[in-house]
């Protein structure tokens, strides 16, 4: 029965950003859990590779190149889904990027630019999924926030203000979709090791020390540790789950 709970057999999954850092390690645990996977990214060789990898372990899985912050772009990507892969039961909003600079410091065009993939891109492939969730009984979309969902911090204000609103969109799916079976919720992510991060150790003094401070696991989180949420979220496991901001974190976000 447990067993059962978590198996995705059968199911199909998008996930935006799937070719590295978190979206990859989501894909990875979808995948193991028997879900055929389309990776969703503009980089096609990075995602081909993560592709043939999938395939090896006996994943059906295929690369889709699309820009996530254009509208057209993603209905082609969702109805090439449709037709290689049968269905979409499952959608993960993972594309997003940084601009590190404070509020003064940041110009309107790198404002537009982090929103568009962080937010926007989140809403446009959810509205864009939903007719195919909706007919085929159900669903599950799993958006990506941040810590930043939660704190404040003067070198991100696009990228807090795009998270904190993944939050408040999660909820209006959560609330909207309910009814048609379609459970939606947010994973918070902690200090995770991947390049946007390696990116910010190189750019924010002492952030790499501060991070292991207030960490009670004492350890940045790997894109492995994503496998597991992303699993439940995905699965019969969480059809009494919808409309929830989940910290994955090793205890960071409860450090006073």
């Amino acid at each position: 029965m447990t067993t059962k709970l978590f198996d995705l057999g059968g199911k199909v999954a998008i996930v935006t950003g799937g070719n590295g850092g978190i979206g990859l390690g989501m894909a990875r645990g979808l995948a193991g859990a028997g879900a055929d996977i389309a990776i969703v990214g503009r980089d096609e060789a990075k995602s081909n590779a993560v592709v043939t990898g999938l395939g090896q372990g006996g994943t059906r899985a295929i690369s889709v190149v699309a820009d996530v912050t254009d509208e057209a772009a993603v209905i082609a990507m969702v109805e090439r889904v449709r037709r290689e892969l049968g269905r979409i039961d499952i959608l993960v909003n993972n594309a997003g990027i940084n601009i590190r600079k404070p509020p003064h410091a940041l110009d309107t065009a790198e404002w537009d630019s982090v929103i568009k993939t962080n937010l926007t891109s989140a809403f446009l492939c959810s509205r864009a999924v939903y007719p195919a969730m909706r007919d085929a009984g159900g669903g599950k979309i799993v958006n990506i926030g941040s810590m930043m969902s939660i704190f404040g911090a003067s070198f991100a204000p696009a990228y807090a203000a795009s998270k904190g609103g993944i939050v408040q969109f999660t909820r209006s799916c959560a609330v909207a979709w309910a009814a048609d079976n379609i459970q939606v919720n947010a994973v918070l992510p902690g200090w995770i090791d991947t390049d946007l991060t390696r990116r910010a150790r190189e750019e924010v003094a002492g952030l790499h020390d501060k991070v292991l401070a207030r960490t009670p696991a004492a350890r940045w989180g790997a894109s492995t540790d994503f496998a597991g949420i992303a699993v439940f979220l995905s699965s019969g496991a969480s059809d009494f789950v919808t409309g929830t901001a989940i910290p994955v974190d090793g205890g960071f976000s409860i450090m006073g």
